[in-house]
């Protein structure tokens, strides 16, 4: 049940699609992700796919985040190549997202459909990793 929407940030979108248009190519690279951080700055990457199971282009973001120094994310995005416009997380990345940005903002949807909605609501009653860590003594 998606209990909030917020505005969409048609910015963060087209620079993924941008992403996913000039840098995308062949199999190893077909899905391109966009952040925005806390502070303003938009973060591109894309997929390294292998057929051992390679990162998504979300995962590979959160790494190009962090080497920029940016550790606090508000809003991603991820957009296929061939124009297949925004693609939604996968299971992998909804659980990875949640846990290090647990109050991150996902845009998601087709078309007049696209919106902007929290990661909770992707993963209703999840998993989450620090609530499962022994505390330090």
């Amino acid at each position: 049940m998606i209990t909030q929407s917020h505005p969409v940030d048609h910015e963060l979108i087209e620079a993924a699609a941008h992403v996913a248009r000039t840098r995308c190519r062949g199999d190893n690279h077909t899905m391109a992700a966009a952040a925005r951080t806390r502070d303003g700055r938009i973060i591109t990457a894309v997929n390294a796919y292998h057929f051992t199971g390679g990162p998504c282009a979300e995962l590979v973001l959160i790494g190009a985040a962090a080497a920029q120094g940016a550790y606090e994310l508000d809003t991603i995005v991820a957009v296929g190549d061939r124009d297949r416009g925004v693609v939604p997380p996968c299971g992998r990345c909804r659980q990875v997202l949640l846990d290090y940005f647990p109050a991150l903002k996902v845009i998601v949807g087709k078309g007049d459909r696209i919106r902007t909605v929290d990661i909770t609501d992707l993963l209703p009653e999840s998993y989450v990793w620090a609530d499962h860590q022994l505390e330090a003594e």
